[in-house]
């Protein structure tokens, strides 16, 4: 690892993890707005298998949650990584939202239009 760099790419809807300035990793979300207040609905966090093992995945989701939080959205975990993230570090508690069959309707549709 040289340079480890974490940056949010709205354009692409997600947080990538850059090394030296490549893309090796990223958490994706979809824009949610059903709610009384913004939220962003991760789905999906990965690393380049090249780089597990090496905590990149935990770096990444602290940047993406804690730029989130501090852009006053909340956040709904569907990534099973997030999740897991989430029951290790407590402090994010507050600022989670419930999944709801909303969101993963939404999520579903998002997704499938994307790929046509």
């Amino acid at each position: 690892m040289s340079d480890i760099t974490v940056r949010h790419n709205p354009d692409r809807d997600r947080f990538e993890i850059l090394d030296a300035g490549n893309v090796i990793g990223k958490a994706a979300y979809k824009e949610y707005d059903g709610g009384a207040s913004p939220e962003r609905i991760f789905y999906h966090t990965v690393i380049n298998e090249e780089y597990g093992g090496q905590g990149l995945a935990g770096q990444l989701a602290t940047v993406a949650l804690d730029e989130t939080v501090k852009a006053g959205v909340g956040f709904v975990p569907v990534c099973p990584f997030i999740k897991k993230f989430l029951a290790k570090h407590p402090e994010y508690a507050s600022d989670a939202v419930a999944v709801k069959p909303a969101h993963l309707e939404f999520l579903d549709g998002a997704l499938a239009s994307r790929a046509r």
